[in-house]
């Protein structure tokens, strides 16, 4: 299991759950950020710390935004050799 960004997250991009992610596994487009589903090792601790509601575990992740657990490993599938990893909060 892993944990999925969902659409809350599209346009607003705050950083606060990256900086406690241990694993760095955050990435991030123009559009919003990322979960790597491979890397992620299910802690919890990004959850508690995103100010608009987008993370939830992807067993978890409600219909209306389904799509997203597949969007999450699709984007960092391309992110992630691209260096777009994010790991510090991004001052807007």
């Amino acid at each position: 299991m892993a944990h999925v960004v969902t659409a809350p997250c599209v346009g607003c991009k705050y950083t606060d759950c990256v900086v406690v992610c241990p694993m760095e596994c955050f990435y991030g487009d123009e559009q919003q950020l990322y979960i790597d589903p491979n890397d992620c090792i299910d802690c919890g601790a990004c959850f508690p710390e995103c100010p608009v509601e987008a993370i939830f575990l992807d067993a978890n992740v409600p219909a209306k935004w389904s799509g997203f657990v597949q969007l999450n490993a699709d984007r960092v599938e391309v992110l992630k050799p691209l260096g777009a990893r994010v790991t510090e909060k991004i001052s807007r």
